[in-house]
This record gives C-alpha cells, structure tokens and sequence, in this order.
C-alpha cells in the first residue's frame, strides 16, 4: 500500500534518470487517499515546476503525516511560490529543511561529510525524518541525501540501494511499518569531480563507503530518538550461511519484546537473545550458538558461561540517549 506521493515518484523515476527538486511536507501523509490524493500530488509538483522553471517531471514529492488525509491544498499550492526566496546552501538552511519535515521527532537529524574522489574534494549531505512505526524496511521515514559528485545513474542508484539496505532497511524502533517510505538521492556533478561509472573502481568504493556511512549515522539518530525509546540496541550477526541469514537473525532479535525489556531493565537474560536467533526461522546447530552482551560472552558453543551477574548486569545496561 504505497502513498499518493510514492507512486507518483515511481512513475516519474520509471520515465526519467534525473530530477531537480524535491517537495516535502509534514501534517498528511496523502495516503488512502485515492485517484484525488494522486491528483493532488501531481498538482503540487506542477506548482513548484512552474515557479522554478522546470518541467513537472523535474520535482519529486514526499509527505509524511496522518494516513487518509488529503492535503489542505488551499493552503498548500499558494505556500509554494513562497518558498523559492528562502532557499539557500548554507548549513543553516539545510537545519531549517530538517526541522520544517518533523513530525513526532524530538530532534531533526541531517549530517554532511566530504571524501576525495580523483583528487577532488566531493560533499555528501543528507537529512531524516523519522521515530515511529519505524521498522524494515524503513517506515514512516523520510530521507534526502545529496552529493555534488558525477556518477552514472545506475550506478548512483545501486550504492543508494546497498547504502539503504545497510541503514535505514537494518533498524526497528516498534515493528510497524508506513505507507509513505521514502529515500531520494541526488548527484549533481558540481564538484567537477571526474565521473564514476563503476561501482567496484577506487573512487565509487570511497563514494559509497561515504554514503553508506552517512544513513548509517542518520540511521541510528532515528533509533535513538524513537517513539518512547531509552535504549539503543545494536546487534552483530556473525558466522552466518549468509549476509541475508544473518539480516534475519539479527532483525528477529531486535524485533523481540522480551530481549529488549531485558536490555531496558538491565537483566543479563541471554535466554531470550538466543530465542529469538532459535525463532528466526534460519537454520543453524544450536551447539554453535555464542552470545554476547557487549564483551562478555554470556553462552559458547550452545552453552552458558559462569554467571557473574554484577558484571553482566553492567554489560546488560540501557546505554542512554545522548540527546
């Protein structure tokens, strides 16, 4: 079931390689809003077009809000034009973008970083939105990330996949998912950097190991700042068949109430951490299976370790939001 707004862009992105703009607004999600929802997001991006100049093929749309609410277009389309003077590159805009797109978020999250690619220094930025029905893949989770290197679309399109798959598709806050999912990547070429038209060359590894690095970090911000969340928990899945397998390991651990009640209470219950590996549905000799909490090994080849339980209660600790 996908947003007015998701099917729009699909379409526009099945015909075209590239676009120039992308709208966003928070309030109504313009999901289950049917054949008038569609209508009125196409009408949005029409009104941008025109006020920048650009085909409305040129615009993309992401709106994050209340599911079966169409959107106050009277409001909206005259709003449009009026955001075109505001626009600007400093960091400061980009914080207003970040703050203007949050909805039950307590804090905006955008990051930007810079890498080397031919000698030339390259930016990739990007901003999130999202806290919660947060849960593979993605949710209700807006995320734009930018780069002014020059790389071919396809190639631009499989490290933002791979990049996604490695962040924002790795985490769950409540296990509910959305109906307005959404990452958009954009590459300019300004930097005058030379272009990268294979992924696996020096420079596309250095490209993607930044984007990757960056959703990550944008990744985790949405976890900490999840609906009720106090803890963050992170889960590595080693010695796995397979990277798929260990994906299914480790989403079935997060996703378990009892391990994370475990964590929250700081209770050294391996139990329900093994459980949860045992519940997967992944195929593997229980007298293999090893757990830790951090770096004390709390079961070894299938079976538990002298109990210490001051120390693992230590182990077990929430660590708490930073803020």
């Amino acid at each position: 079931m996908c947003a007015a707004p998701v099917t729009y862009c699909k379409d526009v992105l099945a015909k075209r390689d590239s676009v120039k703009a992308v709208l966003t607004n928070a309030g109504q999600a313009n999901a289950a809003t049917g054949a008038q929802g569609y209508a009125d997001a196409v009408q949005c991006a029409s009104t941008l077009a025109s006020a920048l100049g650009v085909t409305p093929d040129d615009v993309l749309i992401m709106s994050t809000g209340v599911i079966g609410r169409r959107l106050k277009m009277d409001n909206f389309i005259p709003a449009i034009p009026e955001l075109l003077p505001t626009l600007g590159a400093s960091a400061d805009d980009a914080h207003r973008s970040a703050v203007a797109i949050t909805t039950t978020d307590l804090v905006s999250k955008e990051a930007a970083l810079r890498v080397t690619i031919g000698g030339v220094p390259v930016s990739v930025g990007g901003m999130c939105k999202g806290s919660g029905m947060i849960h593979p893949n993605m949710a209700t989770m807006l995320g734009v990330v930018t780069t002014d290197a020059a790389v071919d679309t396809e190639v631009w399109r499989g490290m933002l996949r791979r990049a996604t798959d490695a962040s924002f598709n790795a985490i769950t806050v409540d296990g509910d998912t959305s109906t307005n999912d959404t990452v958009i990547g954009l590459a300019s070429g300004a930097a005058g950097a030379p272009r990268i038209s294979d992924a696996a060359s020096p420079d596309g590894q250095a490209l993607e190991a930044a984007v990757t690095a960056l959703l990550q970090g944008l990744a985790k911000a949405i976890a900490w700042d999840g609906e009720g969340a106090t803890c963050l928990m992170e889960i590595a899945v080693s010695g796995a068949a397979s990277d798929a397998d260990a994906r299914v390991v480790a989403k079935s651990v997060a996703g378990s109430s009892l391990a994370k009640a475990a964590i929250f209470g700081g209770d050294p219950n391996w139990g329900r951490i093994a459980a949860a590996a045992g519940y997967s549905g992944v195929q593997f000799d229980q007298n293999d299976l090893s757990v830790r909490l951090g770096d004390i090994p709390l079961m070894e080849a299938g079976q538990p370790l002298p109990f210490d339980n001051a120390v693992r209660q230590q182990a077990a600790g929430c660590p708490q939001n930073p803020d």
